[in-house]
């Protein structure tokens, strides 16, 4: 009777194995098992976007917390108990994160992120983004597929409205990206200059070379992606973009 389980527990596995992960753009995550595996049919829940036009300024963040909050309450590991009896953790897996374990899963169920550096993060650079006069809203980007855009011509930086419903990992990364390119601009001269190169590594992970590899950069010049590459190369690095803001762009 054990030795069966285990032949349907493997079985499981090797069919979620193969099953992939539901896509919405990009793959959200995947259901992952103790003793149960399956494969999900449905998309994953998204939090509600933002407030189209919303201006994001110092002064809104706190607002822009709780939604972030809700977010990131649907990136929880959640417990399920099965009909037959047992218990099923599941999970949604960020794309390039590696599988947790059962006992990491439950350890963060039991001690959940505080995204206390991503909040610090992205205080500091809505601080420094209004300071060089930047136009910070939550609009369409013209751009199809773009998460953010950047418009020097404007001084306007534009976010999807749904950027946010991935969560504050996700949204840090794209502001602090988008905060790059500002800092490019104001390297050729003022936040309103065509961006220059900052001389940053432009070595990129797995992450960032897929990235590169949508449509979205299918016509881009060399120029252009020596841009993308310097911001996707560094987006991670949290402390980077209000550091660069702060030394490269002029203070209102």
């Amino acid at each position: 009777m054990r030795q069966g389980r285990r032949l349907l527990l493997a079985l499981a596995l090797l069919l979620l194995a193969g099953a992939g992960l539901s896509r919405l753009g990009e793959p959200e995550g995947e259901l992952v098992a103790e003793e149960v595996a399956q494969a999900s049919s449905s998309a994953p829940a998204l939090a509600p976007p933002l407030p189209l036009n919303w201006q994001l300024t110092a002064s809104s963040q706190r607002a822009l917390f709780q939604r972030l909050d809700q977010a990131d309450q649907l990136w929880l590991p959640r417990v399920e108990r099965l009909p037959g009896g047992g218990q099923r953790i599941t999970y949604r897996r960020r794309l390039g994160e590696k599988p947790l374990t059962a006992s990491a899963l439950r350890q963060l169920i039991a001690n959940p992120p505080s995204y206390s550096r991503e909040r610090e993060a992205i205080s500091l650079l809505l601080e420094q983004l209004e300071r060089s006069g930047v136009v910070l809203v939550v609009r369409q980007p013209k751009q199809k597929g773009a998460a953010g855009e950047w418009n020097p011509r404007r001084g306007e930086l534009r976010l999807r409205p749904d950027v946010a419903s991935k969560g504050t990992v996700n949204f840090t990364r794209v502001l602090n990206h988008e905060a790059i390119h500002v800092a490019q601009s104001c390297k050729g001269g003022s936040i309103h200059a065509r961006p220059q190169l900052l001389g940053l590594s432009r070595s990129l992970n797995a992450s960032g070379r897929r990235h590169l590899q949508q449509p979205l950069y299918a016509k881009a010049s060399s120029e252009q992606r020596g841009l993308e590459e310097e911001a996707y190369a560094n987006q991670e690095q949290l402390n980077l973009g209000w550091e660069l803001l702060a030394r490269h762009c002029r203070r209102r």
